[in-house]
């Protein structure tokens, strides 16, 4: 999948860390995707992965210390790469580099290159979960955590590569992927801040017995995308999710994330957080009937009731929509084949939403199961806007830069 932008330049730093080899699936993610990135080596990380190694998956030479104190380069390196970056991100950051950032030191190449550079840097740490509990090491997180400039991509939990299993864990590449994505559109803002965000993500479930159901081929990625785009501008994010793939949920940033299976589970979900929303977002696809009765054993193939008996499943956005406050904002999709813009509009004003939008599900690369989206974003004080085929983060971004 290409980059939505053309040619975005990305620098990446990699510290001392073991986790230093995943970096090598975000560098060869990005240059594939169309992005010009450059990779800087310290050389600790040179311990752990070597300078032919990034220079192929970059496609440029890696940049290391030795490169630092050499006048061949014209300006100053640290100076050349520092502007030369759109993004910056540091992944692995170690527990010595984090240090040196949260007290603003420059004694090699990659410190010196983040003093002269003004871009928004991401930063993922890496490291043993008794290092990363020191009062030392947090203390010099949350210093970074308050500089305007970082965007954190917290660390995970599991299995370390010390065999110890705890936080330390660095993010996993498609998480960090994601965060420089984020920070190309977003250029570093950070306009969602202080909000409180509700979405729903996935499809549905509605179980005849314990093996059949009626649902549908929603995979929740549209809405994990929204999740994805308002945490990283700095919203509150609170996601309600149903059948989604669970690679997915792996790669977030953090929020609180509920699971639910059925509608009327996603009902209660949503019903109870919606008083401390802000923004709701309705992406997840719910079902729109149930079966009538559910037999609590597998229903042998002579039993099914043909014809099959269906009630209506509880309309919940139709329900928020009586609900909602006038500081709220609610927001509908409408999946749609064919004119996707009428019944959208319909839908909008019947159930008197903020906005909503309309994506086709009967084209290529669109709709249900794809990793790019089309759109028309719909509001109801009149605003229209066509959003062309995108990336479904990038989409993300463009609905929240609509409702701003």
């Amino acid at each position: 999948m290409k980059l939505d932008a053309s040619s975005p330049q990305i620098l990446i730093g990699i510290t001392g860390s073991i986790a230093a080899y995943k970096t090598c699936e975000v560098i060869s993610t990005l240059a594939k995707a169309g992005a010009d990135v450059k990779v800087i080596l310290t050389s600790s990380a040179q311990a752990f992965i070597g300078p032919v190694t990034v220079a192929t998956l970059s496609r440029h030479r890696a940049y290391t210390d030795e490169c630092f104190w050499k006048s061949d380069f014209g300006r100053p390196l640290h100076i050349e790469l520092g502007e030369w970056a759109d993004v910056f991100a540091i992944a692995p950051l170690s527990a010595n580099t984090l240090a040196k950032l949260s007290m603003g030191m420059a004694d090699n190449l990659l410190t010196n290159t983040v003093l002269a550079s003004t871009c928004p840097i991401a930063v993922a740490p890496a490291m043993n979960t008794d290092m990363w509990q020191q009062v030392a090491v947090q203390r010099n997180w949350r210093q970074l955590q308050n500089d305007p400039r970082y965007h954190i991509i917290e660390p995970g939990a599991g299995i370390l590569a010390c065999d110890r299993v705890g936080t330390g864990r660095m993010a996993e590449p498609t998480g960090i992927v994601a965060n420089i994505k984020s920070l190309l559109h977003t250029r570093g803002k950070r306009d969602l801040a202080g909000k409180r965000i509700l979405i729903s993500a996935g499809g549905t479930r509605e179980y005849l017995d314990p093996v059949r159901f009626i649902g549908n081929p929603s995979t929740g990625k549209m809405g994990i995308a929204l999740a994805t785009a308002a945490a990283h501008r700095g919203a509150s994010v609170t996601l309600v999710c149903g059948c989604v793939e669970p690679t997915l949920l792996a790669a977030l940033p953090k929020m609180k994330t509920i699971s639910v299976t059925t509608a009327s589970e996603m009902e209660t979900a949503l019903l109870s957080a919606f008083p401390d929303a802000d923004w709701v977002v309705m992406s997840a696809a719910v079902a729109d009937v149930k079966p009538a009765t559910y037999s609590q054993e597998k229903l042998p193939k002579p039993s099914l009731p043909n014809p099959l008996p269906l009630e209506p499943v509880p309309d919940i956005l139709a329900q928020l929509a009586q609900l909602k406050q006038p500081h709220q904002k609610l927001i509908g999709f409408a999946a749609q084949t064919g004119d996707i813009e009428t019944p959208a509009r319909e839908k909008l004003n019947r159930k008197k939403l903020d906005a909503i939008v309309a994506n086709p599900i009967d084209r290529p690369d669109a709709g249900f199961g794809s990793n790019t989206n089309e759109a028309i974003i719909l509001s109801a004080r009149g605003d229209r806007v066509t959003i062309e085929p995108c990336s479904k983060l990038k989409l993300a971004h463009h609905l929240f830069d609509f409702l701003d």
